[in-house]
């Protein structure tokens, strides 16, 4: 028998406490206090067997049991189901009552009612579906199948930090006297403990006490080196809707200052230091003016640090983990592809190994990833005997020590590199492979898989032993735990060398002879000094800047470049990334065995031609190079390159040919169609490796159909991410007809995953978009399609998730052609669909709701933006149950109604006609809004009462350049019921607040 497919169960018990967090009306009417806490107690008990679904989904393989448990578990599920539904037939029956009840009595409308719904009353509808004794029974079943998971061994990864947990919920929610409106809550434990993990789970929480409670939360990893420039830029970028690239701290202060301003945040800085006391309080200068109740929740391995920043009454010691909680941690991973049953005598050495551990998790997890696979006694009884656990250095926790002593050497090679990483540097996935390979770390093979995919292995490895993390900051980056980071630095020795702070103003540290990997921060300016001690290092393989944040410039002397560069003959990865550097010297031609070069947000003009006589060079990026006009003619000379990546260079107009014959290209972000005897698109034909992502742009230049067959697009199964590219300025010259063959010969497999067109010139799309093939398409972007008159059929994609539709000048109308002409009922429209943008739609005037005629249109939706369709008159979809945030930005016309939108948290209502807010009535149901923003609304006086009442939950609320509005609500509604922190007016002549 199949096992249970756990992804689905668990997709559906979501769907469960979803559902369970808006419970129908009929509750509201019933007063039944008793079905209140039952459905309350159904959402809590689901809510926490969440969290083991991912543990029970590996046990059931091996353990009839559990599959048995699942099996329960999912019929209950379905149960529950009906009678949720059976309240919500219950609601909407009174909600016809009442519309009835609104009409005369003796209308035909109240006439053709039956009587049964209109003598309905809450017991008698109780009784007669006998929904109490339903939810008795359900309850009762709940708890048995909740009671049966400690017998069963199924405990989340992360329970024995429940209690841990609590403690800091509860801290978090304390309101407590404080000189101001934000106060410190700390955890403190030595590395490996948990901290970071702990944090993690408090910040992620979606149970209401938290999720409610904080209008932003933000988290920044601050580390060792602690720079309040950095940490508050990071700060400022990680909030909704901000972005700053100033290296001010002033400046930079101000707008945090002001994106806090009035409201309760909670804001993580994780791994804080004791260097920091000096800088503290210049960082905290913008939380002051927050809302009260506002938290900053730190990590620390020092105590010391815990009372300085929140005082010793506000601070949360961990202690280690019990050795039934560490040996869960070590369980889920170690036994995840072997059956416990079939191995007594493991569980007994293994329970043995974990309590050599000490109660860290870290630990734990790492030598459980170590033996994941091993299905050998006498390999797990290696490490229980290992002469590691006794040895009388500290340094390095042994288990540790352990998880790398027993990796394959492969591995080993790859995690010592890693080194030249300082601690809490993010990296990704496609940064770190190709430095792998450019370092000859990748094991050659007869194999006829890529290096890539070797790469891919080795990294997915590491990630499953612990030796990465992702990081909890942006989970597209990944991490190394700072006990891991030493561990790579203690391993590699002196081969690798990261040049800190204390490094870099201490001349007298010398480069050891064995060095042959290192890395450095960037510094402001960085003069030929900071450098002197590589001069006579010619056998340096790796020369790598790290920036201490993203994305900013600093400059190099040029006698760096001239002098000492081209002396590192032995040179494999060379990155300057992110230096003002306007030339590259011709010198560099000279480093022969160079594979790697990342020249990336640079000001380099061009390459010199002697870049051509790097052979070896695998990979060169050249992205956001904005002052790059040109590659050299010698590119095509560069016969070993996998990766070109010259993407946001808009001054490159154009690329050399000779770009056709690098036939081992894996990754191209950009092929640039040529004019005359430029680069031709046929080329593509014997790229036949690409994957990854790839623009094709400037296709005005493609003058014969037939060389676009050629290119056989459709062959290159490994491309995920595909943006097609006409030029914006082209001067439209080319017949609509002819791009339309161009587009239709385009045809991507169907496996692609972000489709982007842009420019496009024809009368309409060809049927390879409007058939529905493409299965795992997740993106996709329509821009500046200005003849298209219609939208193609995209109802029915299965796994579309974000949707952005722009500048389509020729579409009036949004109907059955974009959802589906054949859609029947029962289709489901849109069923992935997460976030939709419409903007720039200057003839765009209806768009027809099928919402409500098909109840399974957008059932995912959270995010709906309008943004300039000054001629939309109607109407925005009016069921949109998952909806929760909503702008609408410069539609004068618009006269929709806002309906039925339960879980809406943001509204933004801006450059729009009052008829958008007139019927706020129909929000009253939106009891979840948090944020209100209305500017520029012609003819608002003052807001509906019954739009009023749907506040109660506000904490935000800005009005501005409504200059008719002179109250917010009429006389008769109790402002006090609202909790608003914030509250802003601009450009309005507000008088008072009623």
């Amino acid at each position: 028998m199949e096992a249970v497919g756990e992804a689905l169960l668990s997709s559906f018990v979501q769907l469960l406490v979803s559902k369970l967090k808006f419970p129908s009306d009929l509750l509201k009417y019933a007063r039944q206090e008793q079905v209140h806490r039952e459905l309350k107690k159904w959402e809590e008990t689901l809510t926490e067997m969440l969290g083991l679904l991912d543990v029970a989904e590996h046990k059931q393989i091996n353990d009839p049991s559990v599959k048995a448990w699942l099996e329960h578990l999912r019929d209950l599920a379905y149960d529950m189901e009906d009678i949720l539904d059976e309240f919500g037939y219950e609601a909407l029956r009174r909600k016809v009552m009442a519309e009835a009840d609104g009409e005369a009595s003796t209308s035909k409308v109240r006439k053709l009612i039956p009587t049964c719904c209109t003598t309905f009353t809450p017991v008698r509808a109780m009784r007669n579906v006998k929904m109490g004794s339903k939810i008795t029974e359900i309850t009762r079943r709940l708890e048995d199948i909740s009671a049966q998971k400690a017998g069963l061994g199924l405990k989340c990864l992360d329970k024995g930090r429940d209690a841990d947990k609590q403690i800091i919920i509860e801290m978090l929610l304390k309101d407590e006297p404080a000189a101001t409106n934000v106060s410190v809550v700390s955890i403190v434990a030595m590395g490996g403990m948990g901290k970071t993990t702990l944090a993690k789970l408090v910040y992620d929480d979606t149970a209401e006490p938290i999720a409610n409670r904080f209008a932003l939360k933000a988290w920044v990893s601050v580390s060792i080196d602690f720079d309040k420039v950095g940490v508050t830029k990071k700060l400022l970028n990680s909030l909704p809707s901000q972005s700053s690239n100033s290296e001010d701290f002033h400046e930079i202060q101000r707008q945090l200052k002001e994106a806090l301003r009035g409201k309760r945040f909670l804001i993580v800085l994780d791994d804080l230091w004791g260097d920091m006391r000096d800088k503290w309080d210049d960082l905290r200068s913008p939380f002051l003016e927050a809302a009260s109740g506002s938290k900053i929740l730190v990590t620390t391995r020092d105590r010391d640090v815990a009372e300085w920043v929140g005082g010793p009454n506000n601070l949360h010691v961990l202690k280690p983990l019990s050795d039934d909680d560490c040996w869960s941690v070590f369980q889920t991973h170690a036994f995840q592809h072997i059956n416990i049953h079939e191995h007594p005598n493991l569980e007994s050495i293994g329970r043995k190994i974990v309590e050599k551990c000490g109660g860290l998790p870290l630990a734990a997890k790492a030598l459980g990833g170590l033996l994941r696979a091993e299905r050998r006694e006498r390999e797990w009884e290696r490490v229980l005997d290992s002469k590691i656990w006794d040895l009388p250095d500290n340094t390095i926790i042994p288990a540790l020590r352990l998880s790398y002593i027993h990796l394959p050497s492969h591995l080993k090679r790859c995690f010592a590199y890693c080194a030249i990483f300082p601690q809490d540097y993010e990296f990704t996935k496609e940064e770190l492979i190709p430095l792998w390979m450019a370092e000859g770390l990748i094991q050659q093979s007869k194999d006829t898989r890529r290096k890539e995919d070797f790469g891919d292995k080795y990294f997915c490895e590491l990630f499953s032993r612990s030796f990465f993390q992702s990081s909890s900051s942006n989970g597209s980056l990944f991490v190394m735990h700072d006990l891991l980071n030493d561990l790579a630095k203690y391993v590699a020795g002196d081969t690798c060398l990261h040049l800190d702070d204390e490094f870099k103003n201490n001349l007298q540290c010398l480069i050891p002879e064995s060095t042959r990997h290192s890395s450095f921060f960037r510094g402001s300016y960085d003069i030929f000094k900071k450098f002197e001690r590589f001069h006579k290092k010619e056998h340096l393989r790796t020369f790598i800047t790290v920036p201490r944040q993203r994305f900013t410039c600093e400059w190099i002397s040029n006698k760096v470049l001239q002098d000492l560069i081209p002396r590192l003959g032995y040179l494999r990865v060379l990155s300057l990334s992110g230096y003002k550097i306007n030339e590259i010297p011709n010198e560099f031609g000279n480093l022969k065995l160079l594979r790697y070069l990342n020249l990336s947000e640079t000001q380099i003009e061009y390459l010199p031609d002697s870049i051509g006589g790097l052979y070896n060079l695998q990979t060169l990026i050249l992205s956001d190079c904005w002052r790059l006009t040109r590659l050299p003619i010698s590119i095509g000379h560069l016969i070993n390159l996998r990766h070109l990546d010259v993407s946001g260079n808009y001054k490159l107009q154009k690329m050399p040919s000779q770009i056709g014959k690098l036939k081992d290209l894996q990754v191209l972000s950009n092929f640039m169609v040529g004019k005359n005897n430029g680069l031709n698109i046929k080329e593509l034909r014997e790229m036949s490796n690409l994957r990854g992502e790839l623009c094709i742009s400037k296709l005005e230049n493609v003058v014969n159909v037939q060389d676009v067959r050629v290119a056989r697009l459709k062959l290159k199964d490994n491309l995920e991410r595909l943006t097609l590219a006409w030029s914006f300025d082209s001067d439209g010259s080319r017949n609509g007809m002819d791009q339309m063959n161009v587009l239709h010969h385009l045809e991507p497999q169907s496996n692609l995953n972000e489709l982007n067109i842009y420019s496009y010139g024809g009368p309409e799309f060809p049927d390879w978009i409007r058939n529905g093939s493409f299965s795992k398409m997740a993106v996709l972007s329509l821009k500046d399609c200005k003849k298209c008159t219609s939208l193609p059929c995209l109802g029915r994609l299965p796994s579309l998730k974000r949707l952005r539709i722009q500048g389509m000048d020729g579409v009036k109308n949004v109907g059955s052609e974009f959802y589906g002409e054949t859609c029947l009922s029962a289709d489901k429209l849109f069923p992935s669909l997460e976030s939709l943008r419409f903007g720039n739609m200057s003839e765009w005037e209806y768009w027809e709701d099928w919402s409500s005629s098909i109840d399974s249109s957008f059932p995912c939706l959270r995010e709906l933006t309008i943004d300039n369709c000054p001629k939309l008159i109607k109407k925005i979809p009016t069921n949109l149950p998952l909806l929760t945030e909503l702008y609408v930005d410069n539609c004068p016309k618009l006269e929709s109604t806002l309906l039925r939108l339960p879980s809406l948290k943001e509204l933004k209502v801006k450059e729009c006609n009052e008829a958008v807010l007139r019927n706020g009535t129909e929000l009253t149901s939106v009891t979840s809004l948090t944020e209100l923003t209305v500017s520029g609304i012609l003819g608002l006086i003052k807001l509906q009462q019954g739009f009023v009442r749907s506040l109660s939950g506000l904490q935000a609320l800005e009005f501005s350049k409504c200059e008719e509005l002179t109250c917010l609500w009429e006389d008769g509604f109790e402002s006090e019921s609202l909790h608003c922190h914030q509250l802003v007016s601009l450009g309005c002549n507000l008088r008072s607040l009623k």
